[in-house]
């Protein structure tokens, strides 16, 4: 393993006055245009990674303001499917049974840690059950104490598909619950009742077993992660009598630090309050410093960026939870009073391509392994936006998790090599030019990055013709006839926890991908089984150390013989006001704003 870049350090320059860098925000959006760093060659100008550079404090107080574009979807736990919603969520009101420390050195944002759980789980020796104690002095809003049964319910939930969906399903997939013939489990979720059920009912009970503060899964197979799974919204704790079913979707029952102070408005927001049977003590993740939290939605990105950058009576305390617009970056990054109160962080989403191994043209490994080596991942992400908008990458694997590594066989430099290309494309055995048809997702900024692209792969020997799609687009490739019509793919895909397991196994395992109606989310069809008896090698592999490193293996090896080909991670850059202190971005859970121990000055 490689350890993970650090936060750069900041170049000497004439500090310029808060009133000189809100002068120039006047004329900002007409000047700018579309620049970006990379497209200037200033290697100097760049926001703090992860977390500004100022002194923290634990002062609590005040009011923070968090403006975003939103919207936001449900708070409900277990619909939950964002990962700005979840993180936000999960640092304010809503606790698992573990969760990932917040810190501001990207290396030590992958330790897991417990949360309601007084540590992080007791496997048994084949990794097929899971044992976790909750701690005693954590109450829901009301000052009834959470109780493992409460835990208990909440996962039920998940297995109420036709009443709460849209969250994480992985407990139907994993616990030891029996299947009908369709597929489905045999318990329903709590909502069903009568002799039906009772079967069901009588299967989940056996799955997930109370023991008076001691919860125990039961899984249908090793789970090796399973207490990285239980980090998702989807795995928490819901009250039976607090539970409004189908009419929840933004009822919230706090165990967090804040409480709604009234019901939320969906396109505008709600106003988030002391909790007050929250305690400190019992909670390893969360300060909770301000004594109150305004979350605005319904704001136009580039409107909260401008108010936030102005600095003005208003946004002095208050955060952007999107990212910054690509078009004010450059100026933030280059204005010291404005970079002094900004962060940029990696997201964990990477896009990527994927060659299509049923094309004439990719059947062939050394013609998969000219793509990738004739891909020019620098322009990719130049078009983008640049250096603040995303990182050239050869992996899936995000760089803030374990399993990331720099090994990257076919990657000739982030601009790429044609000529070495050629000579792959004569090992192929094809006739130059090769034409390609490259399907991808349209946008404004995907148009641009994708014809950034054409370049690198006309000069290796390609005659690529890229396929805008708009609508349906992930729907539309993993249709059957999708495998006849394009060559190449573009897709992208972020880890659901801190493990290569959630990336490696949903991608490239075609036991689980591949079949009739179409080839799930490996849209190239790839298929191998030694790689398939290695997922489930590593899956098995108890010791977190070691199985992140051979997940990083198992990547190399998919890279070698060109299943995919990297491109970028995208990145996010977001900024505060000046009275905003403890500013940080969390990478693990999805480059967001840290909310865990952010404060403002009152």
């Amino acid at each position: 393993m490689t350890p993970r870049s650090r936060q750069p350090s900041r170049p000497a320059r004439a500090r310029r006055s808060r009133s000189a860098a809100a002068a120039a925000v006047l004329g900002l959006l007409g000047s700018v245009g579309g620049c970006s760093l990379l497209d200037r060659g200033d290697e100097e100008a760049s926001t703090p990674r992860a977390a500004v550079a100022d002194e923290r404090t634990d002062e609590a107080g005040g009011t923070l303001r968090a403006l975003s574009l939103g919207p936001v979807l449900t708070w409900d736990p277990q619909r939950i499917a964002s990962r700005d919603d979840a993180a936000f969520a999960g640092r304010t009101f809503l606790r698992t049974l573990t969760a990932y420390q917040p810190s501001t050195d990207t290396r030590n944002q992958s330790r897991l840690i417990g949360d309601l759980a007084t540590d992080t789980g007791s496997p048994n020796a084949n990794l097929t059950a899971w044992s976790f104690t909750l701690r005693e002095d954590v109450a829901w809003e009301d000052g009834s104490p959470v109780t493992c049964e409460d835990v208990k319910y909440g996962i039920s939930r998940t297995f109420a598909t036709d009443v709460v969906s849209g969250g994480s399903t992985d407990a139907l997939a994993v616990l030891a619950i029996p299947k009908l013939p369709d597929g489905t489990p045999v318990y329903r979720g709590p909502y069903v009742g009568g002799a039906p059920a009772a079967a069901g009912v009588a299967a989940f009970d056996k799955a997930v077993v109370c023991k008076g503060a001691t919860i125990t899964f039961t899984l249908s197979s090793p789970v090796s992660d399973f207490n990285e799974m239980v980090t998702q919204p989807a795995f928490a704790p819901v009250k039976k009598s607090a539970d409004k079913r189908g009419e929840g979707t933004f009822e919230v029952f706090s165990n967090g630090p804040y409480r709604l102070a009234a019901p939320w408005r969906a396109s505008t927001g709600g106003s988030w309050v002391r909790n007050p049977h929250w305690k400190a003590t019992s909670d390893e993740v969360r300060q909770g410093y301000p004594d109150r939290i305004e979350y605005q939605e319904g704001i136009e990105t580039q409107t909260v960026a401008q108010q936030i950058m102005a600095d003005g009576d208003s946004s002095r305390g208050a955060v952007a939870l999107g990212s910054v617009p690509p078009a004010i970056q450059q100026h933030i990054v280059t204005v010291e009073a404005l970079s002094d109160r900004s962060v940029t962080a990696d997201t964990g989403l990477v896009d990527y391509l994927v060659p299509n191994l049923r094309s004439k043209v990719f059947t062939s490994v050394p013609a998969r392994q000219a793509l990738a080596v004739s891909t020019n991942r620098s322009a990719y992400v130049t078009a983008l936006g640049g250096e603040t908008a995303g990182r050239p990458t050869a992996s899936l694997i995000p760089e803030s998790l374990p399993a990331h590594h720099d090994e990257s066989p076919l990657a000739s430099g982030e601009r790429g090599d044609p000529d070495a290309a050629k000579v792959l494309l004569g090992k192929a055995g094809l006739t130059l030019p090769v034409p390609i048809r490259v399907a991808y997702r349209s946008s404004p900024a995907a148009d641009k990055a994708m014809a950034a692209l054409v370049a690198g792969w006309t000069d290796a020997g390609f005659t690529p013709t890229l396929v805008p799609l708009e609508e349906e687009y992930f729907s539309t490739i993993s249709q059957p006839a999708a495998a006849t019509t394009y060559d190449v793919f573009w897709s992208n895909w972020a880890p659901a926890w801190a493990s290569a397991s959630t990336i490696l196994p949903a991608l490239f395992d075609s036991s689980v991908n591949l079949s009739t109606v179409g080839p799930g989310r490996d849209y190239g069809y790839f298929s191998d089984t030694a790689v398939d008896s290695e997922i489930v090698r590593i899956s098995a592999i108890a010791d977190r150390g070691e199985r992140e490193k051979a997940w990083a293996a198992l990547d190399v090896r998919l890279q070698s013989v060109g299943a995919y080909v990297g491109l970028a991670e995208r990145r996010s850059l977001y900024i505060a006001g000046s009275d905003v202190r403890n500013l940080s971005a969390n990478e693990v859970i999805g480059g967001v704003v840290e909310f865990a121990d952010i404060a403002v000055r009152r």
